[in-house]
């Protein structure tokens, strides 16, 4: 036993190989209190099992990530501790079967080349979006609305303006406009692109996969492609997918698009939804063997809690005709989903900076999924990130679901430098959540 003291993260020893989270039902310690080996800390139960967690060592409590009655996931830590045990050091189960230890970021993989691939150098490279030309503003919304200013709805929302697409325009050809410029500044072309992982909330049709239409139009065959539905975490999501496609020795090359065509799913006398959203489309490739901005950490979660908290019942990027009297619009519970989407926001940007072994101040900007100003606000005060540095570009583009974040990284790429450490992320209905660290 060392006489100096060091800090350290606990997490929960998971107690079967399927289950991912755990509720804390009971705290026994709190900030400031010393503890012994084999001390209950908290009282857990799972799907499965209900057990104590008890001390691995000798120390005192500094933090608690956690409330009484949350659940959390077992590769997020729940307390920081200050302990005099050197053995912690390198003893520290991170998740899966008790008594695992923390894979190593650096093992190796090869691709369909040959080539060796290491988690560590999986890269975002160029990223390329694409907005309709439409430009609608809060005014001509407001028509709808005599009663209220713009200046109210600015107020309550953040947003000024926001683009919708042209009659006869689909998400397909919006994503195929943002994949080629994704391509163009990644120095690639289509064919080059080993697979294509594409999320929408507007697909141009159920079957087949808006992936599939997007591959025949760039002229690629014989390559994976497949949607996902993740809500507004769906480019954060893909992303995710797409590195585990390059670590599983896949495919390499992963075009990764998210596009959504919100405008024409919007009920005109619901003020809680009719102003918030926007289209747009978003892309960028994901790569193991060439250089770009290093993929550092990825944290995704859903939460069925808030299953019911942003919905729409009939799928597709219309309303088929005769359909209108089935509900087939978005809608939102706005004050349930402000204090979801606060913690949920404020939660995963804490745990993937701690899982990325950086500090809050490290952190240049947050690039956060663009749901509503007073959110992100509210969620940057929670997490001890100042708020000028959350980038904030909903004013102008309004809520464009999974393609608000790759517009945001493009509105603020010409002020970021090599190094610059960011955090993406984003909340959606599910209620999905995702988080990405990544060095610019």
């Amino acid at each position: 036993m060392s006489d100096r003291t060091f800090r350290i993260s606990l997490y929960l020893p998971s107690q079967a190989a399927a289950e991912t989270e755990a509720t804390i039902t009971k705290w026994n310690v709190t900030a400031g209190d010393s503890f012994e080996k084999g001390r209950t800390l908290a009282e857990i139960e799972s799907a499965k099992a209900t057990f104590d967690f008890e001390a691995p060592c000798a120390g005192k409590v500094i933090s608690l990530f956690a409330q009484d009655g949350e659940t959390v996931s077992f590769e997020s830590p729940v307390m920081e501790i200050e302990t005099h045990d050197e053995s912690m050091k390198n003893d520290i189960p991170v998740a899966g079967s008790p008594g695992s230890q923390k894979t190593d970021p650096k093992f190796q993989v090869e691709t369909q080349s040959g080539e060796p691939v290491t988690v560590d150098r999986i890269c975002i490279l160029g990223i390329g979006g694409y907005l309709p030309e439409r430009v609608v503003t809060n005014k001509e919304l407001l028509k709808e609305f005599p009663s209220l200013t713009d200046d109210y709805m600015y107020g309550v929302t953040g947003i000024r303006e926001r683009r919708w697409a042209k009659e006869g325009e689909k998400p397909s050809e919006m994503a195929f406009k943002a994949s080629m410029e994704a391509l163009r500044k990644s120095g690639m072309n289509a064919t080059d692109i080993g697979a294509i992982v594409l999320s929408t909330e507007t697909p141009d049709m159920a079957m087949p996969s808006t992936a599939c239409i997007l591959q025949d139009m760039l002229g690629i065959r014989g390559v994976p492609a497949f949607d996902i539905h993740a809500a507004c975490s769906g480019w954060l999501y893909g992303i995710s997918v797409a590195r585990g496609l390059v670590t599983s020795g896949v495919a390499d090359n992963i075009l990764v698009v998210s596009t959504e065509m919100q405008s024409r799913l919007l009920d005109k006398t619901d003020m809680g939804t009719y102003f918030l959203f926007g289209d747009g489309a978003g892309a960028t490739v994901v790569s193991g063997s060439r250089k770009g901005h290093p993929i550092k950490n990825v944290l995704l979660k859903a939460d069925s809690k808030g299953l019911y908290l942003a919905q729409r019942v009939v799928p597709g990027y219309k309303i088929p005709f005769g359909m209108e009297n089935l509900n087939p619009w978005i809608r939102l519970d706005g004050h349930a989903m402000f204090r979801f989407a606060t913690e949920g926001f404020s939660t995963i940007i804490r745990d993937v900076i701690r899982k990325s072994d950086w500090q809050l101040e490290d952190v240049r900007w947050v690039v956060p999924h663009q749901a509503n100003r007073r959110i992100l606000k509210a969620a940057a005060q929670r997490s001890g990130i100042s708020f000028e540095h959350f980038y904030i570009n909903i004013d102008k583009l309004a809520n464009t679901s999974s393609a608000s974040v790759p517009h945001a990284i493009l509105d603020l790429e010409k002020d970021l430098h090599k190094g610059d450490k960011l955090v993406l992320c984003s909340v959606g209905a599910g209620v999905t959540i995702a988080a990405l660290s990544i060095e610019w």
